[in-house]
């Protein structure tokens, strides 16, 4: 999928290419050589076809101009103190790769591609300093070729992808939206591979993080539907932001599309990816909710895309998400729409048919279970559904020999640091268990579970305090009563 070049870097380069350089002042300083600037004056500010034509009869000349080799240097090594030569050479060099296939054939075939480059990503800690954005732009492209053009990694791309991957990282934290874009689009450029989007997995901190954060602006933050918030249990959620919520306000439609763009390549990677996204960052509500407020059927497409490869390499664990996130209903609706596009067509069918088959052999305990073996809850119907409980809480308490109530204390074990709904979840659920089945409190004491409800009501988020509290209540009162 190709995108168009970010319009801050256009900009940029169109001013680097109006600027003057005393190139004759640079040969009298020993800067570069007099070979280099006549290399560099047969391909400087003529037309396309010409410089084609030039460089396709030179590969190896200009090959080494930019790269060095044997004893001649790098343009880049050669200029290091001299900031607007190497900004006009960057700009040059893009140029060049993105024209002459040749000549970028060549770059990637260096025995060291990488190596005069990657020290400009270091130039300066500011982050709109123009050498380390164009190097960091000239980068992404050479490494993007490299990557597709070997069928297996190099050195010299395991060295040079988690330095890049870095440096893009610290774009994407920018409050600076322009810098964001640069950033998801050079993202895109290099996740064509699975080795690089492995990687791209295994820096997850510091490169996915900061995109996942921009989607929760967008959406206004994690679901919270806490009993404390809504009394009864009424639904009290990111859900009841939707007609508040206007993508292109706090994030444009475009850095959205780039965000999804990224997240939907890595998906490809569903069985490496799916659990993680799922722990960290409650991947399949939040997508949902993306869906319902989607304003375009490009990005539709690619919420839809990135679901069915997690979801169908994922099922056991982000099933039950699914349909405790409401996406089959948000799926029927989306059938009424008139869609055009054809993949987006089929990604639904999928989906739907997957959900489908899925929902109509659960029974609501069955989706209960569900949950707990997925190890993350969330508020899904079940959880405050007063009948369910009567119904089931016994049944819940004794199968397979307490599993079920181990593997809630296990979910209950946890610190969930980003995620403190869980806890309130699995507090409510104890709540209830000890209401309605009072005579089987030690069952649940053995299991830990009264000790770790208490501990919680210490816990910093108010709502896992408030489920806690009632938990703790429950066995109080029923302890008075006997």
């Amino acid at each position: 999928m190709s995108l168009d070049p970010p319009a801050y870097i256009l900009s940029l380069q169109n001013n680097i290419r109006a600027r003057p350089i005393s190139w004759d002042g640079a040969v009298r300083a020993k800067t570069i050589t007099e070979d280099d600037l006549k290399k560099i004056k047969a391909i400087d500010k003529v037309r396309k076809e010409q410089r084609k034509q030039v460089i396709e009869g030179d590969v190896d000349t200009y090959t080494q101009l930019l790269l060095g080799g044997g004893e001649l240097k790098s343009i880049f090594e050669s200029a290091a103190k001299r900031p607007d030569i190497l900004q006009y050479m960057l700009v040059l060099a893009e140029d060049l790769v993105d024209d002459i296939p040749p000549l970028t054939k060549s770059l990637i075939s260096h025995p060291e591609p990488f190596k005069h480059l990657l020290p400009l990503l270091k130039q300066s800690p500011n982050p709109e300093d123009p050498i380390p954005l164009l190097a960091s732009a000239l980068l992404s492209t050479l490494l993007g070729n490299a990557i597709q053009a070997s069928s297996k990694s190099t050195p010299q791309i395991d060295d040079a992808l988690p330095k890049v991957y870095a440096y893009i990282a610290q774009l994407s934290k920018q409050s600076d939206t322009n810098l964001q874009d640069i950033a998801c689009q050079e993202y895109s450029v290099l996740l064509r591979t699975t080795k690089s989007r492995s990687l791209f997995w295994k820096q997850r901190k510091e490169t996915l993080d900061p995109l996942i954060d921009v989607l929760r602006t967008a959406v206004g933050g994690r679901d919270t539907d806490s009993t404390l918030a809504n009394g009864s249990g009424g639904a009290s959620s990111i859900r009841s932001t939707e007609s508040n919520f206007k993508i292109g306000g706090s994030v444009s439609l475009q850095l959205l599309y780039h965000i999804l763009l990224v997240i939907w390549q890595l998906s490809f990677e569903g069985k490496l990816v799916g659990r993680g996204l799922d722990e960290d960052h409650d991947i399949v509500p939040l997508y949902t909710t993306l869906v319902r407020l989607s304003p375009k059927e490009k990005t539709t497409r690619l919420l839809l895309g990135t679901l069915q490869n997690l979801l169908s390499t994922n099922q056991k664990t982000l099933l039950p998400a699914a349909t405790a996130a409401r996406l089959p209903s948000i799926l029927q609706n989306l059938k009424t729409r008139h869609l055009t596009d054809q993949d987006l067509q089929e990604d639904l069918e999928k989906l739907t048919t997957l959900l489908d088959e899925y929902t109509s052999s659960r029974t609501t305990l069955e989706t209960y279970t569900a949950e707990l073996d997925s190890g993350h809850l969330r508020w899904s119907p079940p959880h405050k559904n007063a009948e369910f409980w009567g119904a089931n809480a016994s049944e819940i308490i004794s199968m397979e020999n307490g599993a079920y109530l181990n593997k809630l204390a296990a979910i209950l074990s946890k610190d969930w640091g980003s995620d403190k709904q869980v806890l309130a979840i699995g507090c409510n659920d104890v709540a209830n268990l000890v209401k309605q089945c009072p005579e089987k409190r030690s069952q649940l004491e053995r299991a830990g579970l009264k000790a770790r409800v208490m501990t919680l009501m210490q816990d910093e988020n108010e709502s896992v305090r408030w489920e806690s509290l009632r938990a703790v209540g429950e066995w109080l009162r029923y302890t008075f009563d006997s």
